[in-house]
């Protein structure tokens, strides 16, 4: 893995200005890298309080940056929670 990608982080703004409106961070969770998996992950939660798991996958911030890798990441996970 990329020293790039083994400092992948995100701040608590940068994660609530792209998390859809109304969801947010779960209380107490840190984001994370995840070296096995080589992803960033953390708990976020919708409006109906269930948790959700936001995994940034490391190979796709390298290759689209991370803030599209980000977006892209919550768009797949909105997606999945709209089933």
């Amino acid at each position: 893995m990329s020293e790039a990608t083994q400092r992948l982080t995100y701040t608590e703004t940068e994660l609530n200005s792209y998390l859809p409106s109304g969801w947010g961070i779960r209380r107490g969770s840190i984001g994370r890298w995840d070296s096995d998996r080589g992803s960033w992950q953390i708990e976020v939660y919708d409006l109906a309080d269930n948790d959700w798991p936001l995994v940034v996958p490391g190979k796709e911030a390298a290759a689209k940056g991370r803030l599209e890798a980000l977006q892209a990441s919550v768009g797949k996970l909105y997606r999945d929670a709209l089933g």
